[in-house]
């Protein structure tokens, strides 16, 4: 199944790691250089112009999308249900 992050953005469900909150996340000195890293790799992939509430983690990229942590985990819990 595919989960869609915004702005017509869908990634399979399979491949996602982790889903993250933003605020908490870049709060660690880690995960901005991580960050920072994946931005120069072109690995990092902005689905939101607004500030992102989100960071989804996959093998290959990371997400930045405006749908909250909770909003993502429910639809992949709701998939689950149909």
């Amino acid at each position: 199944m595919y989960i869609h992050l915004g702005n017509k953005k869908n990634i399979r469900e399979k491949d996602i790691i982790g889903i993250f909150d933003m605020d908490k996340a870049t709060m660690s000195k880690v995960t901005q250089k991580f960050l920072n890293k994946a931005e120069k790799e072109n690995s990092l992939i902005m689905t939101v112009d607004e500030i992102p509430k989100s960071l989804i983690l996959t093998e290959n990229k990371v997400y930045m999308s405006q749908l909250s942590p909770n909003a993502i985990y429910g639809r992949l819990t709701d998939k689950e249900k149909i």
